[in-house]
């Protein structure tokens, strides 16, 4: 945490990264009721199946990206990054 920025800045920050795990977190409790009926394997896939269609959506629809490529590249390497720090947690 850069302790140079002004408190309110860093609390904004704070709130910002738990509604985004909330949201996040909303997603894993869908995919936890799913898994009573279905197969974690289907689950996961279908997951990763809808986040490149929403990703896609964003894309052309609200970000209008103009380099495709650049952007798969992007979200390739943002999502390794989280697969591999979720890996490397215990608590997984």
């Amino acid at each position: 945490m850069d302790n140079n920025k002004p408190r309110k800045a860093r609390a904004n920050e704070s709130s910002e990264t738990e509604k985004f795990v909330r949201l996040a977190d909303r997603f894993i409790r869908v995919a936890n009721t799913a898994n009573s009926k279905l197969l974690a394997t289907d689950i996961h896939m279908a997951f990763l199946y809808g986040a490149a269609r929403y990703n896609a959506f964003v894309a052309k629809n609200v970000l209008d990206v103009p380099n495709h490529e650049a952007f798969v590249t992007e979200m390739t390497a943002a999502y390794t990054e989280m697969l591999r720090n979720h890996l490397a947690d215990p608590s997984v």
